[in-house]
């Protein structure tokens, strides 16, 4: 599955109140990210939050379109809620009011993938297992 990470340039001594606003985080009713057709553009598998400092990492990992997981990640309520807790403790505003400039932020703060490596999470079993 592939992955995406991106950062927010948070204001030093504040870890603790940043990390509240995540513990409170409102998810999505679903993981399941509708395509402009209307049908299955993807899905959000798995998130987490790491922080250092002036350093917090999204951690985002999906499936299907990029682009069509972050317009649904722009129209999730907990989405905005959590960037609206944020702004106080950022160095640089984030302009993610609308679906056009979460998605030029998030590209914006992406970080480049240097390299993915992932086990298959339903492994088929073994010859030795399935003949016992």
């Amino acid at each position: 599955m592939p992955y995406t990470a991106i950062t927010y340039d948070i204001k030093g001594g504040h870890e603790d109140e940043v990390a509240e606003v995540f513990a409170n985080f409102r998810r999505p009713s679903g993981n399941v990210v509708p395509g402009a057709d209307g049908g299955q553009a993807g899905r959000i598998l798995a998130t987490a939050v790491f922080i250092r400092d002036s350093m917090l990492v999204r951690f985002i990992e999906y499936e299907g379109d990029l682009d069509a997981v972050i317009t649904f990640m722009a129209t999730q309520p907990g989405v905005a809620e959590v960037e609206r807790k944020l702004a106080p403790y950022l160095n640089k505003p984030r302009d993610t009011g609308t679906v056009e400039g979460f998605t030029k932020t998030f590209n914006a703060s992406r970080l480049r993938c240097i390299t993915q490596f992932a086990v298959p999470r339903n492994p088929e079993p073994s010859a030795s297992a399935a003949d016992q």
